[in-house]
C-alpha cells in the first residue's frame, strides 16, 4: 500500500510540474486567476476537481 502510494504522489508532482514546464506563462496566469477567486469559488473548483479524481479512479479499478 505504502509503495502504491508513493507512486501517486510521485504521479501527481510529475503531472503538477508539466504546466510550468511546458507553458510558464499561461500557468501564471492561470494561477493569479485562481488567487483572486473568493473562498466559495475556490472550494467549489477544489470539490470538482476530488469529484473527477475520484470518478477517474472508479473507472481505473475495474
Amino acid at each position: 500500500m505504502w509503495d502504491e502510494l508513493g507512486r501517486a504522489l510521485a504521479l501527481v508532482l510529475v503531472i503538477e510540474g508539466l504546466g510550468p514546464f511546458i507553458a510558464p506563462g499561461r500557468w501564471r496566469l492561470t494561477m493569479l486567476r485562481l488567487a483572486h477567486l473568493n473562498e466559495r469559488s475556490l472550494r467549489a473548483v477544489g470539490l470538482v476537481s476530488i469529484g473527477l479524481g475520484v470518478v477517474a479512479l472508479q473507472l481505473l479499478k475495474n
